[in-house]
Order: C-alpha cells, then sequence, then structure tokens
C-alpha cells in the first residue's frame, strides 16, 4: 500500500520559517522524482518543488526561488520542504507527489501551512 505523509505544516508568521517532511513507504522511494505542490483557497494546485530520485537535481517555481530548499533522504525514506521567509501569499495547502521509473503518479493529503500576523 502507498503511502505519503506529510507532516510540518502550521500557522506562522510572515518572515518566518517552517520544514515540510514527506514520508513514504510501498514504492521504491529512491527511485522516484519527488515534488512538492500547493494549492491555495479558489486557485489551481501548483507545483511548488522537484528533485530527481538521485538528489542530484532540483527545481523551483519562480515564486519560491532562493526561499524554498528542496531535499531528501532515501536511507530514510523522506522529502523535504525548507520554507524560509514565509510570505502570506505562501498561504495553501501543500502536498507531496512521487513519480516512479514506471510513471505511476502517487500523491499524499497535504498540509496546512497558514502564513499570517
Amino acid at each position: 500500500q502507498v503511502q505519503l505523509v506529510e507532516s510540518g505544516g502550521g500557522l506562522v508568521q510572515p518572515g518566518g520559517s517552517l520544514r515540510l517532511s514527506c514520508a513514504a513507504s510501498g514504492f521504491t522511494f529512491s527511485r522516484s522524482a519527488m515534488s512538492w505542490y500547493r494549492q491555495a483557497p479558489g486557485k489551481e494546485r501548483e507545483l511548488v518543488a522537484s528533485i530527481t530520485s538521485s538528489g542530484g537535481s532540483t527545481g523551483y517555481a519562480n515564486s519560491v526561488k532562493g526561499r524554498f530548499t528542496i531535499s531528501r533522504d532515501n536511507a530514510q525514506n523522506t522529502v523535504y520542504l525548507q520554507m524560509n521567509s514565509l510570505k502570506p501569499e505562501d498561504t495553501a495547502v501543500y502536498f507531496c507527489a512521487a513519480v516512479t521509473p514506471l510513471a505511476q503518479a502517487y500523491w499524499g493529503q497535504g498540509t496546512q501551512v497558514t502564513v499570517s500576523s
């Protein structure tokens, strides 16, 4: 059974930081590309950051470049999203997603991030 379980969301003030985690099981994590997406109320889901299976390459949305960092620990089957200098417009539900070598896609249930004073 495939599971992606996000954690680490919460309420933070503008300028603050949060670290999201996504624990994976039920598929070959170390061979899968991983991504973080987010969806704000009334908006479409958007890609935030991606990382290759080895962790050797990453990519970011322009809106978070320089503030967010995606990383992974293949020994722990976990992907992370370090979010710094948070802004109110970063408020959204954040989802992790996996794409396996066979192009199977899996999603987590999401974790709420709220940036507000």
